[in-house]
């Protein structure tokens, strides 16, 4: 499928907070936890669950969301296709960001075990 501005743009203007919720269904639904998700979370962006907790209270944007991460040195090894769309060939930096948070959602919700999520040998 082909990127258009204006998905980058509505990926770019969505806000964390409206989409966390939907995170935690999925994953729990999947019987996970919120606390793994928490720990995916902090892999990908370096966000502490206080960090977290207060970018979900004022409903920053993922723009903003991912402005104030720190990515994981090995997000890139994150790939496949989520959502249609093959990750490796997003050239929209944070349209790729908010599909690697996705796909590691997405991976943690099918039962993957949490070395693989996180790229770890």
């Amino acid at each position: 499928m082909k990127i258009t501005p204006e998905h980058n743009e509505r990926m770019a203007n969505m806000t964390f907070a409206s989409v966390y919720p939907h995170y935690i269904t999925k994953v729990k639904r999947k019987g996970r936890t919120k606390e793994e998700l928490h720990q995916v979370i902090t892999w990908l962006t370096g966000f502490d669950d206080n960090k977290l907790q207060e970018l979900i209270d004022e409903k920053a944007t993922f723009e903003t969301f991912f402005k104030q991460a720190t990515l994981n040195p090995d997000a890139h090894l994150i790939t496949g296709v989520i959502c249609g769309y093959r990750i490796e060939e997003i050239e929209n930096q944070l349209t790729k960001q908010v599909r690697y948070l996705d796909k590691l959602v997405e991976e943690l919700a099918k039962g993957k075990k949490m070395e693989r999520i996180l790229r770890t040998a």
